[in-house]
């Protein structure tokens, strides 16, 4: 096998909603939204979030929101940081989920996780291969800049379903287990929203 070092080919498609019914997510933190707005204000960006992640608290009637996500319903369909021929223009302050790439989180259920690679990488689709059997060491050396990066991306979503489950135990909130979706939309149409942040 030759020895893969993943290197970024700036072509975009991280950045771009792809054609079809799949529709990319890229997640961020509050803490990630209210830098990203400061930055959108200076480069006169138009930057737009929509809710991610999201837990019903029935005891206090709120949203907890544990991550928004980019919205791509603009002209590119893309990020609005992306500049073609140039790439990220806020490539120092990226977000985790970015900074991680193509390692992504695979969401198994609303409490767990696993670390994945993004097969619609332009990179995952040329390597593919020689990618498709990996272990977790060589997964590490080829993406050795990434994997930590998606490590801190897996204990931050770790540490906020343990805040959450820690509300829960010191009976703080309450988190349905089962809920109708007509009950959801409606707890979505009408009660406040408080940000989780870990």
């Amino acid at each position: 096998m030759v020895h893969l070092v993943y290197k970024c080919l700036m072509c975009g498609t991280c950045c771009h909603e792809i054609p079809g019914d799949y529709k990319k997510r890229i997640p961020l933190y509050p803490e990630e939204v209210d830098k990203l707005i400061e930055m959108a204000e200076k480069l006169g960006v138009e930057f737009k979030v929509i809710e991610d992640l999201v837990f019903p608290d029935i005891k206090n009637e709120k949203i907890l929101i544990l991550t928004y996500r980019i919205r791509l319903e603009n002209d590119t369909h893309g990020c609005p940081f992306y500049i073609k021929n140039k790439g990220c223009t806020v490539h120092n302050a990226k977000p985790l989920a970015c900074q991680a790439y193509p390692l992504a989180l695979k969401r198994i259920d609303a409490f767990n996780f696993e670390i994945t690679i993004d097969p619609l990488c332009n990179y995952v689709i040329d390597n593919y291969n020689e990618l498709k059997n990996l272990d977790l060491e060589k997964l590490k050396k080829i993406f050795k800049d990434e994997y930590p990066k998606a490590e801190n991306f897996f204990r931050k979503n770790k540490n906020l379903m343990f805040e959450i489950r820690k509300l829960e135990v010191t009976k703080k909130i309450e988190i349905p287990r089962e809920i109708s979706l007509d009950a959801y939309n409606l707890y979505l149409a009408n009660w406040d929203r408080d940000e989780i942040r870990v």
